[in-house]
């Protein structure tokens, strides 16, 4: 029976660098908010071991509990504890002597026994598993006579029990087999005494073992009777002398008498985990539960979380201990450059999370958390989708009234400032807003242009129709241009309905079918009437190599002429895996119907599967076009039918598996198309022919177009 797989191999390899880039920036946004430069310039860097720099005196009368010391003197009272053991336990000393008793029995036995020779009686004591005596041991003990082997076992029971009638533990057993010969009876000879310590050497074990439970409850005991220790200083009395090292005592004492600020408390790190924490999880619930298109490409990831530190370490470096520059400092332009490249909700989130991690620690933490969030939020908000220049200088204007706002309410209405500090504050809000916007444009420009990112500008850029690429398709492959356009109409529309990027929609659309224009004459679309067909030339699946060629023709196009990403991600997901089935049905039937006998890799295109929304709606946009101009439908009923069995195709070829398209946005789609189609390929009235001695010629209709490659 097979085993579910466990969640973490359903885990992609995306999702897993996804998952280490946001853990990794995390880490170092934690790092960033706890560097010295980031504490206020007052604060004394002090640390065990550190040379004082400077006399310390105490500026009052002062006294105070030390909990140095007081601890340090509970630790020496807790150190005075000796171990406690249990008592001997006499249980185990008559288990130890009735052992011995019944060896020294099995030893009479073997001595007495009349039908054992001497060699026998020398093998049988050796086997008595209790002892473990040595040959001359085993000699002497044959050689004793009776009474005074009598002797000599009664000895052995009694030193045996003198020994185990005293505490026993295992450090001082050695030291109690060295002392048994002087507990030997004077009455023995040396051998017989000899013979008592070998005999009683191995029965004597501990009785008496290491209590943790008493140990504890005495030394706790001997804690809690020290009394706390209470330090007095008089004024002007020095705390620590310039030159010497300090000492925890030492840091105690400046710390109390309020001489110095500790750098960083254990709950000043704690609340910078939790920050950290907090940011970290929101980011990762935006990301896991919306997916963006961006999300895929590892590039764009990496670069967010790069941007991110950036404007993170250096708010650190030049917010604190400031009053102007605080209100200055440009952080709602992060949220306006993550709206340009990426998209709004990125912007929105990743502001949130910059803008307290930014504040985090200050003095006025709470005040400028807020100027932060409400003046990038608002900031992204007013930018939109960026069409023009102009909706700059608007996101200008709103995060600097913004700015104004939040001070007004926060500050300027509950301190005493004059008229220069209000007029000094309200410029500086009006100076952020035009900084903001105006790093934004630039920034936003330059990673566009350098990166290949995708920003709402560039797109406008390329998608008139002098861009230098269009202008190579328009010229290279018409037909497949006017492909593109009524395509890209199609997918506009639904795009609109579904509330997605119709401008991303429409460019993507522009470009999917670039790669064409490389060899335009092999297209149908762009085959002049009555020409040879250069398909019939070759081999099924050479034709098929040269059809899906131009998703990478398309995509080296686009490198060359420094298309964005996104545009690419077009190209590359339109047909998504499907196969050039025209070609692979020849292929097929060339082979007799054996699918064996035919690769159906070189007739499957490169993918990958589309993965956003965008990509999806494209590929069904073109598959309907496609079926629309091979099969001309005339009726609302037969483009509705054409539409459902294409959408229908697409998702049985398992294409739409990871776009997160609802039934929902499928209906929306299906309506969107067949109100496009039905706009294209309405009926037309027939014009009555002109007055002419010629004959009039009937009404013409398009030509069938072949189906699109």
């Amino acid at each position: 029976m097979n085993q579910p797989p466990r969640w973490w191999q359903q885990v992609s390899r995306h999702d897993f660098f996804a998952l280490l880039l946001l853990l990794l920036t995390g880490v170092a946004a934690y790092a960033i908010l706890i560097l010295p430069v980031s504490v206020s310039g007052t604060t004394l860097p002090v640390r065990v071991g550190q040379v004082a720099a400077q006399d310390y005196t105490a500026p009052a009368n002062g006294e105070y509990i030390s909990d140095v010391r007081t601890s340090l003197a509970r630790d020496a009272a807790e150190r005075a504890v000796a171990p406690i053991y249990t008592s001997p336990d006499p249980a185990i000393a008559r288990r130890q002597v009735a052992r011995l008793r019944a060896a020294l029995e099995r030893v009479d036995l073997i001595r007495a026994d009349p039908n054992l020779s001497l060699e026998q009686k020398r093998e049988a004591l050796n086997a008595i598993d209790d002892l473990t005596l040595r040959p001359q041991t085993i000699e002497a003990i044959l050689a004793l006579s009776d009474s005074r082997w009598s002797t000599t076992g009664q000895d052995a029971l009694r030193v045996l029990e003198s020994v185990m009638r005293g505490a026993v533990r295992e450090e001082n057993i050695a030291v109690l087999q060295s002392n048994l010969p002087s507990l030997v009876s004077f009455a023995l000879s040396e051998e017989q005494a000899a013979i008592v310590v070998e005999i009683v050497t191995p029965f004597i074990v501990p009785n008496s073992f290491y209590s943790p439970e008493l140990t504890n409850a005495a030394r706790q005991k001997a804690r809690q009777s020290v009394e706390p220790v209470t330090q007095t200083y008089v004024a002007g009395e020095v705390v620590v002398r310039r030159g010497k090292a300090l000492t925890e005592t030492d840091i105690e004492a400046l710390e109390k008498l309020g001489l110095i600020r500790p750098r960083n408390t254990g709950m000043e790190y704690l609340g910078g985990v939790a920050a950290v924490s907090v940011t970290t999880i929101l980011v990762a619930f935006y990301f896991q539960r919306r997916r963006p298109s961006y999300y895929y490409d590892g590039r764009s990831l990496l670069l967010i979380a790069i941007l991110f530190l950036l404007f993170l370490a250096a708010a650190r470096l030049v917010i604190p201990d400031r009053t102007l520059l605080p209100y200055v400092f440009p952080i709602p332009a992060f949220g306006l450059l993550m709206t340009t490249l990426f998209s709004p909700g990125g912007g929105l989130v990743l502001s949130v999370a910059l803008s307290v991690l930014a504040a985090f620690g200050q003095v006025n933490a709470l005040e400028l958390t807020l100027f932060y969030l409400l003046t990038s939020l608002l900031g992204v908000y007013s930018l939109g989708k960026a069409h023009r220049i102009s909706t700059f200088l608007w996101a200008a204007l709103v995060v600097g009234l913004t700015g104004i706002a939040v001070l007004v309410a926060y500050r300027i209405t509950k301190t005493n400032i004059d008229w220069l500090g209000y007029f000094q504050l309200i410029g500086a809000c009006l100076l952020n807003g035009v900084a903001s916007a105006s790093l934004a444009l630039m920034l936003q420009y330059l990673l566009a242009e350098f990166l290949g990112l995708t920003t709402t500008l560039r797109l406008l850029e390329i998608s008139r129709p002098d861009s230098p690429l269009l202008q190579f398709f328009l010229r290279s492959a018409p037909g497949t241009y006017q492909h593109s356009l009524m395509v890209s109409n199609l997918a506009e529309q639904a795009a609109e309905r579904l509330g997605l990027d119709t401008l991303l929609v429409r460019v993507g659309a522009l470009y999917h079918d670039v790669g064409k224009a490389v060899n335009a004459p092999f297209f149908i679309e762009n085959q002049l009437p009555d020409n040879l067909n250069p398909h019939h030339d070759l081999d099924p699946d050479a034709a098929a190599q040269l059809v899906v060629r131009h998703v990478t023709d398309g995509v080296n196009l686009a490198r060359k002429y420094r298309l964005p990403q996104r545009i690419v991600d077009f190209m590359l997901e339109h047909h998504g895996t499907l196969l050039a089935r025209y070609h692979y049905n020849l292929a097929l039937q060339a082979a007799g119907g054996d699918k064996s006998k035919v690769d159906e890799a070189k007739f499957r295109y490169p993918g990958p599967p589309p993965r956003s929304r965008e990509t999806a709606l494209l590929m069904l946009a073109d598959h309907v076009e496609a079926r629309a101009r091979s099969e001309r439908p005339r009726t609302e009923e037969q483009i509705r039918e054409l539409v459902r069995k294409s959408i229908e195709f697409c998702q049985r070829e398992g294409q739409l598996d990871d776009t997160q398209l609802t039934f929902r946005d499928l209906t929306v789609i299906t309506e969107a198309f067949v109100t496009t189609l039905l706009g294209q390929y309405h009926p037309r009235i027939q014009y009555p022919a002109a007055e002419s001695p010629a004959p009039a010629e009937p009404a013409s209709s398009l030509p069938k177009p072949a189906e699109n490659s």
